[in-house]
């Protein structure tokens, strides 16, 4: 049985904290900017964790 190959589009989405958990980027931030308002795109600019409900899903695609 060869190797499974870990998921390229997640490997590149994902990244582990310190404490385990995964990061990654906000959505909505990449075109159509001009009609949000500049508070949001600030506030879209920050990483965040993946919630707790999906993080073993998503733990799956990047270590297998």
């Amino acid at each position: 049985m060869p190797k499974m190959k870990s998921n390229s589009g997640a490997k590149k989405r994902f990244a582990r904290t310190g404490t385990g958990r995964l990061k990654r980027k906000k959505a909505f931030a990449s075109h159509i900017l001009t009609k949000k308002s500049p508070k949001r795109k600030r506030n879209l600019r920050e990483s965040t964790l993946v919630a707790k409900v999906d993080e073993k899903r998503m733990a799956r695609l990047i270590v297998s």
